[in-house]
């Protein structure tokens, strides 16, 4: 793949992006584009939610930038990046199109990556083990909308934040881990996922849906989250050497505008072997 010349890339095996929720005023398509421009992969994983059809069924919004995170897919495609799209429970109507391929993106449920190193991890988005979204889709409903509130909150807290001169802080994020009960179902969910993981044989699992970037082992089975690109804006990236790597994309940027320059193009997080 090449988009400009003389643009130093951060050239990789695989990359994982998921929840970007495009068609909501949440969605980061600046920060996903200046992503997107500054990678090359062989494979690029759209682990579902990508689309928010939820949203966009209660009122059209589509800006110009969401149609150029588009068009940079297809391209990437064009170039020669295989590109994959995992449908997830916000865009779950393009679940009936899987094994059809759309200007050279394929739709599949789930899949088998096999990294470089000969491991084989499940990917799938994840919503299949989220009990609210099986057995009480009003409540998952109703909580898109307390999330939604939550994210319109959130962007009026850290204008605020941006005109003290402080950097970017995460209210839901900070929910999420204060609260028990969304603790506890972060827990069970990745316990959920990485057991079908090993029922399926497999040595690790990739999945998005609950807005948390993680990478830990769970039994025999490594659990991979690549977060989301509303609110922590990072990316699940495989080395050449089959090294796997939680890139935070945001926190980049934030180096970036502290040193007045550009920040190293690697962004160092957790990464295992």
């Amino acid at each position: 793949m090449h988009f400009e010349p003389g643009i130093p890339r951060l050239l990789l095996r695989t990359v994982w992006i998921s929840d970007t929720h495009l068609g909501t005023p949440g969605c980061k398509a600046e920060l996903l584009l200046d992503f997107l421009k500054s990678i090359e992969c062989e494979t690029l994983y759209l682990v579902g939610d990508i689309v928010d059809g939820w949203q966009l069924k209660k009122g059209w919004y589509w800006p110009a930038r969401h149609n150029d995170v588009v068009r940079c897919w297809l391209k990437m495609a064009k170039h020669g990046t295989r590109v994959i799209f995992v449908p997830g429970n916000h865009d779950e109507i393009f679940r009936d199109y899987v094994g059809l391929n759309f200007g050279g993106i394929e739709v599949a449920s789930q899949c088998i990556h096999v990294t470089a190193d000969g491991r084989s991890l499940l990917v799938l988005h994840g919503d299949e083990f989220d009990g609210i979204v099986l057995c009480a889709k009003w409540l998952a409903l109703l909580g898109d909308q307390a999330y939604t509130l939550l994210l319109k909150l959130n962007a009026v807290l850290n204008r605020v934040r941006r005109m003290l001169g402080k950097p970017y802080w995460s209210l839901s994020a900070l929910l999420k881990k204060r609260v028990k009960n969304a603790v506890e179902f972060i827990s069970n969910f990745e316990q959920a996922v990485a057991h079908a993981a090993h029922e399926r044989g497999a040595d690790g699992v990739v999945c998005g849906h609950i807005h948390t970037a993680e990478i830990r082992q769970i039994g025999e089975v490594t659990y991979y989250n690549d977060g989301d690109w509303v609110e922590s804006c990072t990316a699940l990236v495989e080395h050449a050497d089959g090294r796997m790597e939680i890139l935070d994309w945001a926190a980049r940027k934030r180096e970036e505008a502290a040193g007045g320059g550009q920040a190293s193009i690697a962004v160092p997080q957790r990464a295992f072997a």
